[in-house]
């Protein structure tokens, strides 16, 4: 194969952080290239640099042979580079031909050509055998489907090379198995795909070659069949991560916490658990068989019709999320950026947020009453940041959730709920998070988990509860889970 692309000592500084650190990387035509890192490393930088959207301070770019610089998407759009970022925004409420050629309408005189447009929406589905209607709204697509739609929009720019920012973060094992054969067959017509990616697993399933950055700087280059798993770790995070998920050691607890017959609509049907002291709870099942929507109950988020909640034997009256709060649940989220964060304040702000209702006087607010716990608590996360001032919004993904679990552990939570606590996480930070975890339980806090991910759901869960169509199909304690299991009961509600 021959290099289409080079990056040669590339730097970039923010106000108090330098992002990038001399960093030299070189792609190949045709080949699927892993860039990876730990939150923080600078990988998206590096890729947001080569596509437009910041300027390097120093440094150059070489585009098949030729020094280029780029000064906005557009330019990148123009040599033939397009990136599909993590949070994918299209038009909604337009069409998916409209929402391919939004801003490249073909024209007819001064007007837009529509049949021309959905005729070339049409030859490229057929071209690669994807079953589109260009008619159809974008509202109506999955998560997979609009991502799918991002790949064919760069594809009808003729793109050479296609960057992907956390392409699997939101889509089912189903869809994920997809969107590789699809990227194989990019890949066999010379295309060349740059993948940021936390998942270790599907590096070795899809990746050609591996590029680590850590802290900004450049580690190194590896073909995937060079490296293991302990290995690629190793060169992410500098140290040795054995085990991942330290050991447990729960002997068993009184009853924290009791659920009976939580019943919301087609999704939640009648739930019943109990959680007991220092236990960590883990939830189970397929994307919408109701784990969440089950748990944003119990926290106040969604009403329940029916059902009754006791903690430590007291029944419970949760309305909103404020009743829940002062009987000691809390709750991080799935969606860090619509219901995790104010994005536009700062970090500070945000992780004294759920504790501020404790911490006034006669309604005026005792500014900086819990901001020494409030540091304490996003140093021991290691939140990567030059000052607890700044926007969390400049934070990267990764450290953003970082301060969601900061903010709920600022509250002092009895019983913590964590929905996909380690999404979009890197695996340094991941192990930080389970020992933390550990911790928590230590000191008596029960934790109820949601995963998708079932190495992490087996590896932190002490017990675990399978959903299936908005009931709980299956109740797996430590010793007895194995991943046919967990999927057997995800896959049909037993009788």
């Amino acid at each position: 194969m021959s290099e289409i692309l080079a990056m040669e000592h590339i730097t970039k500084t923010y106000p108090g952080v330098k992002a990038l650190d001399d960093v030299s990387v070189s792609f190949e035509e045709g080949e699927v290239h892993a860039v990876m890192g730990e939150n923080g490393a600078g990988k998206s930088t590096l890729m947001k640099i080569l596509n437009g959207m910041f300027p390097a301070d120093s440094g150059e770019i070489r585009f098949n042979g030729q020094k280029t610089v780029i000064r906005s998407p557009r330019d990148a759009i123009a040599l033939g580079i397009a990136m599909i970022h993590q949070e994918l925004n299209p038009i909604k409420d337009l069409t998916i031909a409209e929402n391919m050629f939004v801003g490249r309408y073909p024209k007819k005189g001064c007007v837009v050509n529509w049949p021309e447009m959905y005729s070339q929406c049409r030859k490229l589905f057929e071209h690669w055998k994807v079953d589109f209607d260009p008619r159809q709204k974008v509202r109506s697509l999955s998560t997979a489907e609009t991502q799918m739609l991002e790949i064919l929009k760069a594809i009808s720019y003729e793109a050479r090379l296609i960057i992907m920012d956390e392409p699997t973060s939101a889509i089912t094992e189903r869809e994920v198995q997809k969107l590789f054969s699809f990227i194989e067959e990019l890949k066999g017509k010379g295309i060349t795909i740059i993948i940021i990616t936390h998942k270790i697993d599907e590096v070795f399933q899809v990746a050609d070659r591996v590029s680590v950055l850590r802290d900004g700087k450049y580690i190194g280059t590896k073909l995937i069949q060079e490296l293991d798993h302990d290995r690629l770790i190793s060169m992410m995070v500098g140290r040795e991560i054995s085990n991942v998920h330290p050991p447990r050691n729960f002997q068993g607890g009184e009853t924290v916490l009791k659920v009976e017959g939580l019943h919301r609509g087609k999704k939640v049907k009648d739930v019943s658990f109990e959680v007991r002291r220092g236990e960590i709870l883990g939830f189970a099942g397929i994307v919408g068989a109701g784990r969440t929507e089950s748990l944003r109950c119990l926290f106040g988020l969604d009403r329940a019709e029916r059902g009754t909640v006791e903690m430590e034997g007291k029944r419970l009256s949760i309305r909103c999320p404020r009743d829940a709060m002062k009987n000691g649940i809390a709750m991080v989220t799935e969606n860090r950026k619509e219901d995790g964060l104010v994005l536009c304040r700062s970090i500070m702000e945000n992780t004294v947020l759920p504790s501020t209702y404790r911490n006034s006087s006669h309604g005026i607010l005792r500014k900086g009453a819990e901001s020494g716990i409030a540091v304490e608590m996003c140093q021991k996360l290691r939140v990567k940041t030059p000052s607890y001032e700044n926007i969390v919004n400049q934070l990267s993904g990764g450290n953003q959730q970082k301060v969601i679990i900061a903010k709920w552990l600022m509250t002092g939570p009895k019983v913590l709920i964590l929905d996909e606590p380690t999404r979009g996480i890197d695996v340094g930070a991941k192990s930080e998070i389970y020992q933390i975890m550990n911790e928590l339980t230590e000191q008596g806090v029960s934790i109820i988990m949601i995963s998708s991910d079932m190495e992490e759901i087996m590896g932190m869960a002490d017990r675990i509860l399978v959903m299936c169509e908005g009931q709980v199909s299956g109740e797996l304690r430590r010793g007895e889970y194995t991943q046919e299991k967990i999927l057997e009961y995800a896959a049909e509600v037993k009788k």
